[in-house]
């Protein structure tokens, strides 16, 4: 349920509502926008008198909500929300590019990466050290030596870092490195524990869209983390399964605007698990930012051919930098910029 109260409401009459709310045996969601509170009660709504509600002070209207998800619903915060990355806002005017090698190998390759993303105007930096592989002989990851390599070349250049948490078992590993966001793979979409414990810390999250899911379901996987009293989720469209096989993923690019519609949460788009080719790269990352996408999480490798895995979708520095280029020219045509 969805209470918006009057524009000259109270905290004294916010604080009733609340106090109604948790009487009945649910949770309130409190967002606070320039000129009105909204206020969302979460769980068993039938507990709820409409009509009561409505008649207390400072109430303007009372709705049921009938979506599953509740506290990531656009009704929540019809504004939007900005998640906040070390200062850095990831939605609003801003588009966010974040790049970075698929998986964490050497200190020096690290280094050069970060030196490359810093050079090509990223605000942020990706990287794996902990992989999830189709084979499992494939490579795995360094590990909390990749953690360490990663935040190492990371700080030289001020860059926020953004890694994948596989398994519960690592969270306290993440939070001790100081992980600025927590990437939670297709795979793990739908891993409800692993989602539950990442819902209990103070870190962004970036939940990545499942192979095969649908927007219900991804929508519903991040009510998992919201419900936990993590608030701060960046959904990430990174190409659906289909029937198709000339290219690695289908980029949903009709998922940008649909999922901006029912969450006031931001979106991000994964170019390169997408296409699984580098020349596919920078035609889809211009679809994405047209398309109303809040940031791109780019591979890219100091020498793909080198690269340990997934060689064949990470681009080259000097192909990054003049990506970041011509994307720059079209936030800007859309009244954004990067």
């Amino acid at each position: 349920m969805i209470i918006v109260m009057q524009r000259q409401a109270t905290p004294e009459q916010v604080d009733t509502v609340v106090q109604y709310i948790r009487s009945c045996g649910l949770q309130e969601h409190l967002s606070r926008g320039a000129e009105l509170t909204i206020i969302g009660a979460i769980g068993d709504e039938n507990k709820l008198d409409l009509a009561h509600l409505e008649i207390l002070p400072g109430v303007e209207r009372a709705t049921r909500i009938a979506k599953q998800y509740k506290i990531v619903a656009r009704d929540t915060n019809p504004q939007g929300t900005i998640v906040n990355v070390r200062g850095l806002p990831i939605g609003g005017p801003q588009i966010q590019i974040i790049g970075g090698p698929c998986s964490v190998e050497t200190q020096e390759q690290m280094d050069l990466a970060a030196e490359a993303v810093a050079a090509a105007g990223c605000s942020m930096m990706r990287g794996g050290a902990f992989k999830p592989r189709t084979s499992p002989y494939a490579f795995q990851g360094l590990g909390v030596t990749g953690l360490e390599y990663f935040q190492k070349a990371a700080k030289r250049h001020n860059l926020p870092i953004v890694t994948e948490l596989m398994d519960v078992r690592m969270l306290d590993t993440f939070m001790k490195h100081d992980v600025d966001v927590i990437q939670i793979g297709a795979r793990n979409m739908q891993n409800f524990d692993l989602l539950k414990e990442v819902g209990r810390v103070n870190k962004p999250v970036i939940l990545k869209r499942g192979l095969s899911a649908t927007i219900s379901e991804w929508l519903m996987a991040a009510e998992y983390i919201a419900a936990g009293g993590n608030h701060n989720i960046i959904f990430c469209e990174r190409g659906i399964r289909t029937f198709e096989t000339a290219y690695r993923n289908v980029l949903d690019v009709t998922a940008i605007p649909v999922i901006k519609r029912e969450t006031h949460l931001p979106v991000i788009v994964d170019p390169s698990h997408a296409g699984g080719k580098a020349w596919m790269v920078p035609a889809l990352s211009q679809a994405a930012v047209a398309a109303g996408a809040d940031g791109l999480l780019i591979e890219m490798h100091p020498n793909p051919a080198d690269a340990w895995c997934d060689a064949d979708q990470a681009l080259n520095p000097g192909e990054l930098k003049s990506l970041v280029t011509t994307l720059s020219a079209i936030a800007q045509a859309i009244g954004r910029h990067i």
